[in-house]
């Protein structure tokens, strides 16, 4: 068996620690095939209002997190590095003991040293601890916006003379120089695993995909397990206003064990195995959110029965012009 899948099997099973100043409340870990310990439950910053960030991640880290995800695209990891300086400043905790991770940006694919580079001065990082390809298509890094750019039809800008799998070469070359501790992909299905793992000296330690009841995306949890590569679940609420949160099947197990939805959904997530990302910038749901419970079987087939009745609902698909291999898509 490989070294990295014969860790991960053995890791399959969070581990309850305690970090400093957390009280009362454990936080679950799992090893990722890097040998690096991941906290299950992290703090997402995608989509978090400019201005709010900094404290949404200083509050965090005060009440027990010790994982933040990040990325270059977000447009505020100026405001993660803050948070995070205040924390560290403070005495909350230390920088080794806080799990970060941020993403390459799609423009960035021939350059993925300075967009590393950017991202950790922002970050006010002399590393991360993962860093995941964003998506697996290349834009143009010269078209009409340095983040966007799109052709004179309205289409995205894509750099057609780039792989996703020279991508991932760049990033082998990072591990090297300490800048990260881990590489990754983020949004890959199995297609496109397909493609990329062949031409691989380093397995992906994670893969961070849009994951939910209406979403489980099972197919590429099961290939992405048997390969040794993590799972993480972005957008575990579902969409905003979190339509998830009135299904019956949610709301019978929440009541059943006497928690919210939202707990409901993040421990469906790390039941599975899975590092789960919710996102606020609200002390109260903030602190929510690192709770989790055991679920046994029936909970998990009521979860799992809803995306059975209510059909496959994905939030995230942005519009490349290019078929991403997802099977409620393509």
């Amino acid at each position: 068996m490989n070294p990295a899948l014969a860790k991960f099997m053995l890791a399959r099973t969070p581990d309850s620690i305690k970090h400093p100043g957390e009280n009362t409340m454990a936080a679950e870990t799992f090893t990722l095939n890097s040998g690096s310990r991941i906290p299950a439950v992290g703090l997402g910053t995608w989509q978090s209002d400019p201005g709010q960030v900094a404290a949404a991640v200083e509050h965090a880290l005060k009440v027990g997190y010790r994982h933040i995800d990040a990325a270059f695209v977000y447009g505020n990891e100026n405001e993660v590095g803050e948070g995070l300086k205040k924390a560290f400043d403070a005495g909350v905790c230390k920088r080794e003991d806080v799990f970060v991770t941020s993403k390459l940006w799609c423009t960035y694919h021939r350059k993925a040293e300075e967009c590393l580079d950017e991202g950790l001065r922002r970050l006010q990082l002399d590393y991360v601890d993962l860093y995941l390809m964003h998506w697996p298509v290349p834009m143009n890094p010269n078209g009409n916006h340095p983040l966007f750019p799109k052709l004179e039809d309205g289409s995205r800008d894509l750099d057609k003379e780039w792989s996703h799998i020279q991508t991932w070469k760049e990033l082998e070359k990072l591990l090297k120089t300490g800048k990260t501790k881990a590489i990754g992909v983020s949004n890959y299905s199995v297609p496109f695993l397909k493609e990329l793992l062949p031409h691989c000296e380093v397995v992906p330690a994670a893969n961070q995909i849009e994951n939910h009841p209406y979403l489980p995306q099972q197919e590429i949890a099961d290939f992405c397990k048997g390969k040794g590569i993590r799972i993480e679940a972005y957008s575990p609420l579902g969409s905003t206003g979190s339509p998830l949160f009135q299904e019956e099947g949610v709301q019978e197990v929440a009541k059943k064990h006497n928690v919210g939805p939202g707990t409901v959904l993040i421990s469906y997530q790390v039941n599975k195995g899975h590092v789960v990302l919710p996102k606020s910038v609200t002390s109260s749901r903030i602190e929510e959110n690192l709770k989790t419970v055991k679920l046994d079987a029936s909970d998990m087939e009521a979860l799992e029965n809803i995306h059975k009745k209510k059909g496959i609902t994905r939030f995230v698909y942005p519009a490349f012009g290019v078929k991403l291999g997802f099977p409620d898509k393509d």
